[in-house]
């Protein structure tokens, strides 16, 4: 019976293991998207440096309505996931948030996605257009997104600045 007992608690444990695995996946994009190869901004910068993709930065809160109401239209879009491959991904939630001032060009609100070079400079210039002057970087609809992801894969793209990979 002893053995027979370790057996079952061992494949209990093992299928807790995996299902632990596999939400710990589908938490990756955090409520944006799992089809994204997302990143944390330490490894996206990184990676952005080595292969010289742009990278783009989102910032958002579990708790903020703005942010659930965006993350689903963000998730959605095809035309987003595909424009994603110009850029590495990152995807800061909560704490996760980065504290220096750079990252706050026209204030500290959420959602707000930002544009970095392969150097990690933010590029200001790089914002929703039609979006609220008063808060560039917030994006209410995956329109706007894909927008300025094309104004941003043109202008940020090592063959703009005249660079080789």
């Amino acid at each position: 019976m002893k053995g027979s007992s370790c057996k079952v608690f061992g494949s209990v444990f093992l299928l807790a293991c995996l299902a632990g695995l596999a939400s710990c996946d589908e938490d990756r994009g955090k409520g944006l998207g799992e089809k994204y190869d997302w990143h944390t901004l330490e490894e996206g910068l990184k990676i952005s440096e080595t292969t010289g993709k742009p990278l783009m930065l989102i910032i958002h809160k579990s708790w903020c309505g703005a942010c659930k109401a965006f993350k689903p239209k963000f998730a959605a879009s095809s035309e987003i996931l595909e424009l994603s491959e110009n850029f590495v991904m990152v995807n800061t939630l909560d704490d996760e948030e980065p504290k220096d001032e750079k990252y706050t060009p026209d204030g500290g609100y959420i959602p707000r996605i930002l544009f970095l070079d392969s150097e990690g400079k933010v590029h200001p210039e790089l914002y929703n257009v039609n979006g609220n002057p008063k808060y560039k970087y917030f994006y209410f609809d995956d329109k706007s997104v894909a927008e300025t992801m094309k104004a941003a894969a043109k202008a940020l793209s090592p063959a703009s600045r005249g660079e080789e990979l």
